[in-house]
């Protein structure tokens, strides 16, 4: 990977009020481009490819600036709940469920997270790490995103004839989802705090990635034809990292 300049030459980026934890550049292999990303409680990403130059990214930054500091602005007042670390709620908007999160002090040194019934989470363990805790969070709802969405994605696909081989759930920090040539359906675990619309075009998008492995005008077709309001809900999708709570990016 090619390195930037140290983490304290890159914050040198930009002025003296965004020095400290809240503004992070991160180098990605992933990305073809330069983005950034606003997250509940006002942190910032700029997310670059491998190569960027300090200028680059400093040109990138004075061109968004504006819109970063609104989107700041905006996403430093949000509730408690979206930046806490430790959550005590957890609401899942994709499938409409809301557990309170119960969390037991024990003696072993692992930290698992399990749900008792339909409305409680019990996370218990040794909880003197947030870091360690929010991650015990985040494996329980990978693997049951993996049956919620994978649900629905197998239903969506039966009931129009689409074939995909399996389901992967990964915790992504730029992308919501991407379909393989082998047929291979990855898909953020993020998505299980967005609108059940939005989820739903997530996979139909993903799933017309199976018979169009492009962006052609016959793959937005085929979205349509499933989905007819799918540019809002599109939209909706692109801006919903804001509905994603803090904890997740611990």
């Amino acid at each position: 990977m090619s390195r930037l300049a140290p983490p304290s030459a890159q914050l040198q980026l930009f002025d003296a009020r965004d020095l400290g934890d809240r503004w992070q550049v991160r180098v990605s292999r992933r990305a073809r481009r330069l983005s950034v990303r606003v997250y509940p409680g006002g942190r910032v990403e700029v997310v670059v490819p491998p190569g960027a130059s300090p200028m680059t990214i400093e040109r990138f930054v004075g061109m968004h600036r504006r819109w970063i500091d609104d989107r700041v602005a905006d996403l430093s007042t949000v509730s408690g709940v979206a930046a806490e670390t430790t959550p005590s709620r957890i609401h899942l908007a994709a499938i409409d469920r809301t557990l309170i999160v119960d969390y037991r002090r024990t003696a072993s040194s692992e930290i698992r997270a399990v749900a008792v019934d339909a409305n409680k989470l019990i996370v218990a363990g040794v909880l003197d790490n947030e870091q360690r805790v929010a991650r015990a969070i985040q494996r329980w709802l990978m693997d049951l995103a993996h049956v919620e969405l994978g649900r629905v994605l197998g239903e969506i696909a039966d009931r129009h004839g689409f074939r995909f081989e399996r389901i992967q759930i990964r915790r992504q920090r730029t992308r919501w989802g991407s379909c393989s040539a082998s047929g291979t359906i990855s898909l953020n675990v993020c998505a299980m705090f967005q609108d059940p619309a939005v989820m739903r075009y997530l996979l139909i998008h993903e799933l017309s990635h199976t018979r169009h492995m492009n962006h052609s005008r016959r793959f937005w077709s085929q979205v349509e034809a499933l989905e007819p309001d799918y540019r809002r809900l599109d939209r909706e999708l692109l801006q919903g990292w804001q509905r994603v709570p803090g904890w997740m990016f611990t």
